[in-house]
């Protein structure tokens, strides 16, 4: 990537706006017709980085500038010249230390997606801010049981977070497991979406857009549309997928090939399931197996109903289904796959002691005593959780070390709220009021338009502050988040 100056950014931009609702980062807005993306090209990773020796010394540099993505030059944000940014290999119990320069012109800092690691001083706080200019050294230190499988990084900066992210500020981390799975090849697949103009310049969102959670005209695969790839028939490949989108939820099918799913998030399955599909909301991840059979399928994300503003605003969310990638499998037939290592069963939170209970409530409003303008959204929309705005001052909920909670997550209003827990997984116990029978352990836990979800949540360790949020961005950013702080009780 070719770092840009605001000066340049504007020249750039010909005649698009700069706008502080794009981070404020001097990035120039487009407009016109869309980019015509380069289809079809072999699929590539992004560079890998792995701890050694139980280490990891990385430095990442939020940078705007030209990148190629869809095989076409942009002017987006990236990590170290990379969209999505360099994939970060660990292991349980390594230390990762991690430099953030901000070369942007606006605030940034860094959180770790999905991982159990300590939410205070140079951990994995949000209550960072990295000043235009300025750098920040996270550490982290990963527990020695810490869950295996596939976690992300990207910003937090509370106001800024969908336009970073949207933009480019992304990347995969994954945590190896001690015994390497019997499998032919790894894929890292980071979906994500974008919206670019002609000349490769950012779409600013419309209000009705940040209101609902903006989904990009462009859907990319580490960074390529439609990229292909293949495999002998018989082999058995594992995906990690990420959802890195702003807003959107996939729904992930391949037809033809043989699907296992070994976890969602940081929670694997003592055994694999065979799927026919899986549905990610915005932030989630899958751990797949693949195992192929000769001919062409191709990767889609089909229609996800994640609801609308019916008849308050008019219109619906629900994609359209997106070609992804391309899988052809050919050749020689291999031998049958070996047999997978027996997996550890998950813990089961169902029947302890639960010491408190709670109840959070995700709301949108039309502003104070329903009229326009009351609330800080786009169109004076509230984002609310218990009837409040993110205040980072404020704590909302106090829970005790050691304790084990259950929160049940009600969702009034006429759209899906993905809700994320940082530092802590969330074991599932209930949906709609309907006891679960299974042990799903997850990061962000889907709560439906008019439902709730029961979890159960362990503090085990790590006092401190954080947060938990929608993850559909855009109301992140709008106020959609609380703070949770961990102490010791009395």
């Amino acid at each position: 990537m070719r770092p840009i100056t605001r000066r340049g950014a504007l020249q750039l931009g010909g005649l698009g706006l700069l706008s502080a609702a794009v981070g404020g980062t001097g990035l120039a807005l487009g407009g016109g017709s869309r980019l015509d993306p380069d289809v079809g090209v072999e699929l590539t990773e992004p560079e890998t980085l792995r701890s050694a020796d139980g280490a990891l010394r990385v430095q990442l540099e939020a940078v705007v500038g030209r990148v190629r993505i869809a095989g076409r030059e942009a002017t987006a944000y990236g990590y170290s010249g990379g969209v999505p940014g360099p994939t970060l290999r660990l292991r349980p119990g390594d230390r990762l230390q991690i430099r953030l320069v901000n070369r942007l012109d606006a605030p940034t800092n860094l959180h770790v997606h999905g991982l159990h690691v300590s939410p205070e001083g140079n951990g994995d706080n949000v209550f960072v801010t990295v000043a235009p200019g300025e750098s920040f050294d996270y550490d982290y230190r990963l527990p020695e049981d810490h869950p295996t499988g596939v976690f992300w990084y990207h910003p937090h900066h509370h106001g800024t977070v969908a336009d970073q992210l949207f933009g480019g500020l992304y990347g995969a981390i994954v945590v190896e497991d001690a015994e390497e799975l019997p499998v032919a090849r790894e894929r890292v697949l980071v979906v994500s979406d974008i919206s670019l103009d002609a000349a490769g310049r950012l779409r600013q969102p419309s209000a009705m857009e940040r209101m609902m959670g903006r989904e990009g005209e462009l859907v990319l695969v580490n960074g390529q549309a439609r990229p292909a790839f293949a495999a002998r028939p018989g082999e058995r490949e594992r995906w990690r997928v990420v959802n890195a989108c702003t807003s959107r939820y996939v729904r992930l099918r391949l037809d033809g090939q043989q699907l296992d799913l070994l976890g969602i998030d940081g929670g694997r399955f003592a055994e694999p399931r065979r799927v026919e599909e899986v549905v990610l909301a915005a932030g989630n991840r899958a751990d797949l197996l693949v195992t192929t059979a000769a001919g062409t399928s191709r990767l889609r994300a089909l229609r996800v109903d994640r609801g609308g503003m019916g008849g308050m605003m008019g219109g619906s969310v629900s994609g359209d289904v997106v070609p992804l990638a391309t899988l052809d499998v050919a050749g020689a037939e291999t031998g049958a796959p070996p047999p997978l290592p027996q997996q550890p069963r998950p813990r089961d939170l169902r029947g302890a002691e639960v010491t408190e209970r709670r109840r959070l409530t995700f709301a949108m409003g039309m502003g104070m005593g329903g009229g326009m303008g009351g609330g800080r959204g786009p169109g004076g929309m509230t984002f609310t959780v218990d009837g409040r705005e993110f205040d980072p001052d404020r704590v909302d909920q106090s829970v005790a070390l050691g304790a084990v909670e259950e929160w049940t997550i009600t969702n009034t209003s006429p759209m899906d709220h993905p809700m994320h827990l940082h530092v802590w997984p969330m074991q599932i116990v209930a949906e709609r009021g309907r006891p679960v029978d299974d042990i799903r352990w997850q990061d962000v836990v889907n709560v439906p338009s008019g439902g709730e979800v029961a979890v159960r949540v362990a503090f085990d360790d790590f006092g401190g502050r954080t947060v938990y949020h929608c993850h559909i961005l855009d109301h992140e950013d709008n106020g959609m988040m609380g703070v949770v702080e961990a102490g010791r009780a009395g």
